[in-house]
């Protein structure tokens, strides 16, 4: 059952994936929304007229023609009723017209009620539903309600955010399908191998789902984000220094912070935000590179920072990410291939100054040198995705638990182990569709700082999942760094929906004024 699930998951991403450049974009909406939805106004306003002109008609020759029509005389603080003018009725009719085109473009561009959407979103409830109740029915004699629980949870919010939200608020239906598919995955994959990991992941989606729409409302409706980007900044450098001062070192980083009565979380992940939007601020409102040296400085304090946490993947992600911006900010090629060959010398640098950096890069280079210790993970890994073979040995099959970190930075491999090469491969177009159907939301958007904020997210967002899945199949050395969406942890998860929810932001004030471009 979840194979089937999981092929016909596929078979819609792939559909899409090979569907959608078929089609011009524009030729669409006007051949199958806005020139359709104009004929039926049309029809209904001719009908309308008639209905109305037949009625006038059918009141004079009932009415006595000898009796004239009694009109009362108005009192004195009364004014007399105006009547409008054919000329004012002609402009409320038309604006009446220009606002039922507008919302119908609205619901075009989010894709709200698209069939695709509709079925990906049921693909991925079949899926999440099929899998958990394995989980439910999968000890001889024992029922696991927690998993029925956890069942009852997700799926419905799955659906309810794809289909029934869209609706209601100017957020990206398709964005958000894809968003939740990738959760549902990694919620089910977690259930299997660790189910306390599990149900904390399906806590930590729900929780993520309120974060997005509050980062959603909060980009579509504050206008001036100078003292939100002051506050982050000193916020993220505050951050940022938590772990140097209270952290204690973890597999040669010192990233974690431990709160009480909430756990560990890591700061690097939350900061990512602020990173963001302090880069977009002041790359949007100024452009000269003196006028960009505050958002500048604020970068090279977190790499400073993330450089002595030793946490130099999520390093390399702030400094590739700033590069794009700036590029795309400015368009400065010399300053930007600068940029470049800095971050190349800073990562020979730090090749020559921490041992696990010399480490991590003789293992991807011969992981055999060292099987049983410096090696293990990565030679697991590989192992873990070649046993799954193209179809995989099935769900909550396998031995996962011999690949070190196998919850977070390896959960790729597991994947890869239970539902097969061939499910790994669609995962990651999914992830690629995500990034295109963001470029193309952040596209539309009317000020260049949505569109670079939008650009940042799904900049960070990219890198971080080339970085995690290259390094699992030793393409380039490990890194350290999460899957987006599927690995086990509240900070990670919570970072992407946010972001997630800075693009259907960004998609939403690009829906704003519509009525004024039509009329243009």
């Amino acid at each position: 059952w979840y194979m089937a699930a999981a092929a016909f998951a596929g078979a819609g991403a792939a559909a899409f994936v090979l569907g959608a450049p078929l089609r011009a974009a524009g030729g669409v909406l006007q051949r199958r929304v806005l020139r359709p939805a104009e004929r039926r106004r049309a029809r209904r306003r001719k009908v309308h007229k008639l209905r109305r002109s037949a009625k006038r008609t059918a009141k004079k020759e009932t009415a006595p023609a000898d009796k004239p029509a009694e009109r009362r005389t108005p009192r004195k603080y009364e004014p007399l009723p105006k009547e409008d003018t054919p000329q004012q009725r002609r402009q409320k009719r038309e604006k009446e017209h220009i606002a039922a085109i507008a919302k119908d473009r609205r619901r075009a561009l989010s894709r709200a009620g698209d069939a695709k959407v509709t079925l990906i979103a049921l693909l991925t409830a079949v899926f999440e539903i099929l899998g958990l109740l394995l989980c439910t029915f999968r000890a001889e004699g024992a029922v696991d309600a927690q998993a029925m629980k956890i069942c009852l949870l997700v799926a419905p919010l799955g659906l309810l955010t794809t289909l029934a939200l869209p609706r209601l608020l100017p957020i990206d239906s398709l964005v958000m399908a894809l968003t939740n598919f990738l959760c549902g995955v990694g919620i089910v994959v977690l259930y299997t191998i660790s189910p306390a990991r599990g149900a904390k992941q399906a806590v930590f989606y729900a929780a993520g789902l309120a974060v997005m729409l509050i980062m959603s409302e909060l980009v579509f409706h504050m206008r001036h984000f100078r003292g939100l980007t002051m506050l982050g900044m000193v916020l993220g450098i505050i951050a940022l220094v938590l772990p140097l001062a209270f952290g204690e070192w973890n597999n040669g980083a010192k990233n974690w912070v431990d709160i009480p009565f909430v756990g560990s979380f890591q700061p690097s992940e939350i900061v990512k935000l602020s990173v963001v939007l302090v880069l977009a601020y002041f790359f949007s409102t100024h452009r000269t590179v003196w006028q960009m040296m505050p958002a500048l400085l604020f970068a090279a304090a977190c790499l400073v920072l993330l450089m002595l946490q030793r946490d130099l993947g999520t390093a390399l992600i702030y400094y590739l990410t700033t590069l794009v911006l700036f590029y795309a900010a400015c368009g400065n090629v010399p300053l930007t291939v600068i940029g470049m060959g800095g971050g190349v010398g800073a990562a020979v640098l730090g090749y020559q100054m921490f041992a696990h950096v010399k480490v991590r890069v003789a293992m991807w280079r011969n992981p055999w040198s060292d099987p049983t210790d410096k090696g293990y993970q990565i030679i697991q890994a590989l192992f873990a995705i070649g046993s799954g073979g193209l179809f995989g040995v099935g769900l909550g099959q396998g031995t996962p638990e011999k690949i070190p970190a196998y919850y977070n930075d390896f959960i790729f491999a597991v994947v890869c182990e239970q539902l097969g090469q061939i499910f790994g491969m669609l995962l990651l177009a999914v992830y690629v569709l995500l990034i295109l159907r963001g470029v193309t939301v952040v596209s539309r958007a009317r000020r260049s700082f949505e569109m670079l904020l939008g650009y940042g997210v799904l900049t960070m967002l990219s890198i971080q999942t080339f970085m995690i899945v290259a390094g699992v199949i030793k393409m380039i050395p490990l890194t350290g760094v999460t899957m987006p969406f599927l690995s086990y942890g509240g900070s990670s998860l919570l970072s992407c929906m946010a972001m997630i929810g800075v693009l259907h932001g960004a998609s939403a004030r690009a829906q704003e004024n519509l009525e004024e471009d039509i009329l243009c």
